[in-house]
């Protein structure tokens, strides 16, 4: 029997994962090397939220309350993301391209920001001769400025490119590769810098962070080389007219549809995202499991994450409803949220285990489904892909960096008011202000339910089976 060429390739693309994402306008190979620029924006998130935050506080002794400052300043780039988009949209380059500079210049801010990070911050933790007494800290608010700013810019082109690029039919199956990538490029990230600073010194600092400053440029200019195509010259002549943002943004948000998809995104996000920081420490103090078991959650959530991606991307390249399909991460999540807060009472560490991976199962198949609800909407004459994506990549981060900084307050806030006897005896309990966030969250997720429900494709719905049968009438068919 001869094995054909076709019946090789038929085979590698029914056993590689995400294989079926490539396509004729994109093949794999291409893919696979432009989505190296989630791998690079994983590695930065890493250094910032992870290993940085560390250093800061145990080895270089820095104030907490400075550390969260900090770390927030990339949070409040995020905002400028619809803005970065939309002139990724309507660039004009005498080159033809309007994606490729936004990827460039901001893995050069990205770069930038990590190169001068660690001098920054030796000098935020003392070790100063000349000099004002605030220079740390304001070497290190630039450093952390410029490396979100590269990091938002990046994403945004990044993923508008990929939108771009990208049929229609495979775009699901291309956005759940590309946030796989972000994962691994965090995991694999995380493991990697968190073995070559097991040894801590200032000098050691300044080698991993420049070495990850030089890997991101590397990684970037790999991710978009030959990448765009060239852009008609009728569309590159630098003096032809430009629109407007407001303009823009005014076709965007008409209707109503897309700020609602943002507020949903926002609320949800808010919902998913609470319990980040509160996870770990709840399984020490409240289950009493050791060090080594609660560093197995950021494992388990990984993997219910990529279960999502695959099973949205499953969904999605079938023709489901992307909104229907986050309404199912919703439902999983509230199941989640609901089996950490059983976990407590019933001392049962197994199901606080599958609780974990069940919230990143349902945050998964809700960010994949709404990015790509973000990417179909009809955007006008005057808006592109690059302001859709950048308008949700703001209200996704903005709300990822408020739900850290309000999981933590709630939580200490009700543990004080329990531990003062506010809420009587009963609820006097080391678990209370865990419970609370995490009924909080649960609560988020009704809402976000609720600003999901008008955006529905009810035009889709059969209500006949095939072979004529009438189909059920559903919860989901009731109107809301």
């Amino acid at each position: 029997m001869i094995v054909t060429r076709a019946q090789i390739k038929s085979l590698g693309r029914g056993l590689l994962p995400f294989s079926d994402a490539a396509s004729e306008a994109l093949p794999l190979g291409q893919l696979l090397r432009l989505s190296l620029f989630q791998v690079s924006v994983g590695m930065a998130m890493v250094m910032l939220l992870g290993t940085l935050n560390r250093v800061m506080i145990v080895e270089l002794s820095v104030p907490v309350v400075i550390v969260a400052i900090m770390l927030g300043l990339p949070v409040l780039v995020a905002p400028l993301r619809p803005l970065l988009g939309f002139r990724s949209d309507a660039y004009r380059s005498a080159l033809g391209w309007k994606r490729v500079p936004y990827l460039w210049f901001g893995s050069l801010w990205q770069m930038g920001g990590l190169a001068v990070m660690p001098f920054a911050l030796i000098v935020l933790g003392g070790d100063q001769t000349l000099g004002p007494a605030w220079a740390g800290e304001m070497l290190a608010a630039i450093a952390f400025i410029a490396t979100g700013l590269g990091l938002h810019m990046t994403q945004t082109a990044g993923l508008a490119l990929a939108a771009d690029r990208a049929p229609v039919e495979t775009r699901p199956r291309v956005v759940a590769l590309l946030y796989v990538m972000f994962l691994l490029g965090m995991g694999v990230s995380a493991l990697i810098i968190g073995n070559l600073l097991r040894d801590f010194s200032q000098l050691q600092l300044i080698r991993v962070v420049q070495g990850a400053a030089l890997a991101t440029l590397l990684l970037n200019l790999l991710a978009l080389w030959k990448q765009e195509p060239l852009q008609p010259q009728s569309q590159t002549a630098r003096n032809a007219a430009r629109p407007r943002f407001r303009d823009a943004w005014a076709d965007y948000t008409g209707g109503g549809t897309a700020g609602r998809l943002l507020a949903a995104v926002f609320v949800g996000t808010l919902a998913f995202n609470m319990q980040d920081i509160l996870l770990e420490p709840y399984g020490g103090e409240i289950l009493g499991l050791s060090v080594a078991s609660t560093t197995r959650l950021t494992a388990l959530w990984a993997l219910g994450a990529l279960a999502g991606f695959a099973l949205s991307a499953h969904g999605l390249g079938r023709g489901q409803d992307p909104v229907r399909l986050a309404a199912r991460g919703i439902l999983i999540g509230t199941g989640a949220f609901s089996a950490l807060v059983l976990s407590a009472p019933m001392q049962a560490p197994l199901l606080f285990f599958a609780g974990t991976a069940a919230i990143g199962l349902g945050g998964g198949l809700f960010a994949v489904a709404l990015l790509i609800s973000a990417m179909n909407l009809p955007t006008g004459a005057r808006a592109g892909q690059g302001l859709a994506l950048g308008a949700w990549g703001a209200a996704q981060a903005g709300a990822a960096g408020l739900a850290i900084l309000l999981g933590g307050a709630l939580k200490d806030l009700v543990t004080r008011i329990a531990e003062a006897g506010l809420l009587g005896a009963a609820l006097d309990t080391p678990s209370i202000g865990y419970a609370f966030v995490y009924h909080t969250e649960i609560a988020f997720l009704f809402l976000t339910l609720i600003l999901l429900a008008p955006l529905v494709r009810r035009s889709e719905m059969p209500r006949t089976k095939p072979g004529g049968q009438t189909q059920k009438l559903g919860l989901a068919e009731f109107p809301s």
